[in-house]
């Protein structure tokens, strides 16, 4: 693949982003939204394009970093965004393990079958997007993924590298426990409403899957921690179907995620509402994928209190 032309690239401001793995440089203009790391976790590493049903994947292992960042008014191309950080990687040691440009990847199938953070924090074009996976040991790996929609630019880099603390070491998981529950329940405070992003259904029905869900761990911390704090859980959809079956399905998957706080994490059933909005509240257009995928979430808003 060839690099950008210098006098391309020379328009690409680059700056370091505090806490980026390897100290990754991304353009100026790039707006972090959003940082989940997992101590100890899993990732498959694509390692080729879709083929045969599947994206062929190598499995890892330890500290998991995924992050996600936007950068409005982007008029460089997603061959000029992802070329310096290609660079940077082989620069630091990583072996490029697999590259591809939207349909050389597999185009929508291997989008869909390959881990992306949810909208808002991440959207994909399908017919314009470039993704990027390297390792440099059989600890760590780093892949990045770079797309345009409309006037802004996208970038998802997940890292994976080697587990210092022992996924068993109570202190280390309690801290960073307590991080993430501070987070949310600041987002909360904050906001007056968090979507918790993490939670999977079964296509098309209100059934909650075995998870595990952080983010109803970080819920249920919060709300033992703030007693006089009650919430309600809004579920909502994408704008497919009729009115009425959305709201249904909608309301479903909200009472479906009050049923695991209250009988996995013991929350009283009288501090949690639930209720569904079906296509009513979008946060994105239901015009696009992406759009679709942002709308179809489950919301915790903050009640007044008891």
């Amino acid at each position: 693949m060839t690099m950008c032309r210098l006098a391309s690239c020379a328009l690409i401001a680059l700056l370091p982003v505090p806490g980026q793995a390897q100290d990754l440089t991304l353009p100026a203009a790039a707006r972090q939204l959003s940082e989940r790391t997992s101590p100890f976790a899993s990732y498959d590493l694509p390692t080729g394009g879709f083929a045969d049903g599947a994206v062929p994947a190598r499995r890892f292992e330890g500290r998991v970093e995924r992050r996600t960042f936007r950068i409005n008014g982007a008029s460089s191309t997603t061959l000029q965004l992802m070329a310096p950080m290609r660079q940077q990687l082989e620069e630091a040691g990583y072996d490029l393990v697999f590259q591809c440009e939207d349909r050389g990847c597999g185009g929508f199938d291997f989008r869909f079958e390959t881990e992306v953070v949810p909208a808002p924090d991440m959207h994909v074009d399908i017919r314009n997007y470039r993704f990027l996976s390297a390792t440099r040991s059989a600890e760590d790996a780093i892949s990045i993924l770079v797309s345009r929609s409309g006037n802004a630019a996208y970038i998802q880099t997940i890292r994976v590298s080697s587990q210092t603390t022992e996924p068993a070491d109570a202190p280390a998981q309690t801290a960073q426990t307590g991080e993430a529950t501070a987070d949310l329940g600041q987002m909360l405070q904050r906001d007056g409403h968090v979507v918790l992003r993490d939670l999977e259904f079964d296509s098309g029905a209100g059934t909650l899957l075995p998870g595990p869900h952080a983010s109803l761990k970080q819920l249920a911390t919060y709300l033992q921690d703030h007693p006089e704090h009650r919430i309600a859980l809004v579920g909502h959809t994408d704008s497919t179907g009729a009115l009425a079956t959305n709201i249904d399905l909608s309301r479903q998957r909200a009472s479906a995620v009050r049923d695991r706080l209250v009988n996995q994490f013991d929350v009283d059933p009288a501090r949690v509402d639930s209720e569904g909005m079906g296509y009513l509240a979008p946060i994105a257009s239901n015009l696009t994928p992406e759009g679709r995928d942002a709308n179809r979430r489950v919301e915790a808003i903050l009640l007044s209190t008891r």
